[in-house]
């Protein structure tokens, strides 16, 4: 096959998600970029411009943002590295059964982890019932609604994302690299910290970029477990379109917030690339890096080191003081306390809601009153709910569908080929997953509304498939990263067509990674609220849009029920996929 031929077939492969995201990420993005220059009059203008910046309150809105972004990004780093490494270092099996932990809480509905923190924060829920119990307190600890609540709820909601992120890029890393320095004299903690610590840098920058990106994306967290001091812009963004119609004022916010990501983005992608996301690295010491990936590396064989120096010399003072704690051994128990405590963190919270869904009573409060399976017939019993459960089910069906069909090709010639500005077409594949969603929700509702397809189902597919497709690509790249080309090549040589052999060979043995993104992408539909918020139009109502509607009005039993529900769903799913994947590969 000529060069020729083959880049046409590696271009032919990229064309549909390209083409795709063109029309429904690009171009609704541009027509918000168009509203937020154009005055209502006519004319180019930058008055929405001018009125954010000179108003005070929309200063410290987005000052409040930030800030909630900058927080949320180092909690869930601090919280995230240990859980990884541990992940890493271990055995196949057990890093198998732990990720499934991990897991739970990022396929579990984030309404539902938000609920969740309800029952266990709020003024009668299960912290505050203990605390009085015991008598620690008097009166009620106000725990949620408040700064503290939407730490622990952007926490919880984006500390699985990081692990997985930092943990792509230690999976990685040569383990014979420690041993090597082991051999050299250098102590576990030194070791660690000055050869493993900084190889680790680009998973930990990765990680940074996607929480700090989606969190100021955020307004679902800050709207139920904050107050109005903890606004966000996202639900500036919201307000204006829903309560004041302003369209060209939404955009211009819309735009500020987009601007920022994509700074953020640039400056990422030039000192680290943006392939770390997919758990690659590139040559940062190559001639023609561009200046950025050269401070980026410099920061990694300078100043990341002489961190590791400082955070070892630590180290060494603490171990004169308890002698214990430079040991292998007892440094190994302490990961796995530390990292125990983080997957209670994740996983518990959820099952409180449990109990609260059989009360009797006609609020969420702990201990529940009664047995009764009231709420649960409301719910079963509701056209209202069983038509969004439905919609949601046949909605997440049909995205994963479609992000399969458009992301394995991506995939395939992302991995496999060295196709021109390569780089530059994976950064545009991931980008939905970097701007924040509420910017693309808009840009598609306007879109919808000229089209005629709000309200549609066919509207939601679409939309959800958008966010979906990045995960579909990222994964099945880190399953081809792994995969052996030398079975194709043997089944070439035995006269197999490239169709034949993609068919009854490479699929096949990557059905884990096959499965696994048909369910990031079910589970990433099934959960979206936010594009269901603006293109459902009230009539195509979908299980997340039903939940958040009754929560904006009162948060009741019904929710906990709806919620129990879907945890068991989800639950589930996942320990049937584990078990179907492991039956095949035992075979």
């Amino acid at each position: 096959m000529s060069p020729r031929l083959r880049d046409f077939r590696h271009w032919l492969a990229l064309a549909p998600v390209l083409v795709f995201l063109t029309v429904l990420f690009i171009y609704p993005v541009a027509q918000l970029l168009w509203l937020s220059v154009w005055s209502r009059e006519g004319g180019v203008t930058s008055e929405h411009f001018a009125r954010f910046f000179h108003s005070p309150v929309y200063l410290q809105v987005m000052l409040v943002t930030l800030k909630i972004a900058f927080w949320t990004t180092v909690l869930c780093l601090l919280g995230a590295y240990p859980l990884a490494y541990l992940l890493s270092t271990t055995g196949p099996n057990t890093r198998n059964a732990l990720i499934l932990w991990v897991l739970m809480p990022f396929w579990t509905s984030f309404l539902v982890r938000t609920f969740a923190w309800v029952v266990l924060l709020g003024r009668n829920g299960a912290v505050n019932s203990w605390l009085k119990s015991a008598g620690v307190v008097d009166e009620s600890l106000e725990l949620i609604y408040n700064f503290a609540g939407v730490m622990v709820g952007t926490t919880h909601a984006l500390l699985p994302m990081a692990v997985l992120t930092m943990l792509s890029v230690m999976q990685t890393i040569d383990p014979n690299l420690m041993k090597a320095a082991g051999t050299l004299g250098a102590r576990g903690p030194r070791a660690f910290f000055r050869v493993y610590f900084p190889l680790s840098a680009p998973g930990v920058a990765a990680s940074g970029l996607l929480i700090f990106a989606v969190t100021m994306g955020f307004f679902i967290t800050p709207i139920l477990l904050g107050s109005r001091k903890e606004s966000m812009i996202a639900q500036l963004i919201l307000f204006q379109v829903e309560e004041r119609l302003n369209w060209h004022f939404a955009a211009a916010i819309s735009v500020v917030l987009l601007a920022g990501t994509a700074v953020l983005f640039f400056v990422y992608d030039r000192m680290v690339g943006i392939s770390a996301l997919a758990g690659e690295r590139r040559d940062e010491y190559a001639p023609a890096a561009p200046r950025l990936a050269r401070i980026g590396a410099w920061l990694s064989t300078n100043v990341l080191p002489r961190i590791g120096d400082l955070i070892a010399q630590m180290l060494d003072v603490m171990d004169k003081v308890l002698p214990a704690f430079g040991r292998r051994r007892e440094a190994r128990m302490g990961l796995w306390f530390v990292s125990m405590a983080i997957l209670a963190f994740l996983v518990i919270p959820a099952f409180f809601l449990i109990p609260v869904s059989f009360t009797e009573g006609e609020f969420i409060e702990w201990p529940p009153s009664g047995f009764s399976l009231r709420w649960y017939r409301e719910y079963l019993d509701s056209p209202v709910w069983q038509g969004a459960t439905i919609r949601s089910l046949l909605v997440g069906v049909a995205t994963a569908a479609l992000s399969l069909a458009l992301g394995i090709p991506a995939a395939f010639a992302l991995t496999r080929t060295k196709v021109l500005g390569r780089s530059a077409v994976l950064a545009f594949t991931v980008a939905p997953l970097i701007v924040p969603h509420i910017i693309v929700a808009i840009g598609l509702f306007y879109l919808y509304a000229q089209l005629g397809i709000v309200g549609t189902s066919f509207g939601l597919v679409m939309g959800h498939t958008v966010f979906a497709v990045p995960y579909v690509v990222i994964t099945m790249m880190a399953a081809l990263k792994n995969y052996d080309v030398r079975l194709d090549q043997a089944a070439a040589s035995l006269g197999a067509t490239p169709r034949r052999t993609l068919f009854r060979i490479t699929l096949p043995v990557l059905r884990a990674g096959v499965f696994a993104s048909f369910i990031f992408a079910f589970v990433r539909s099934f959960d979206e609220l936010t594009v269901a918020l603006f293109v459902s139009g009230g009539l195509a109502t979908t299980l997340p849009k039903q939940m958040w509607s009754d929560a904006l009005l009162k948060i009741n039993p019904t929710l906990a029920a709806v919620s129990t529900c879907l945890l068991v769903f989800i639950t589930i799913t996942i320990l049937a996929s584990e078990y179907v994947n492991r039956r095949k590969f035992s075979k």
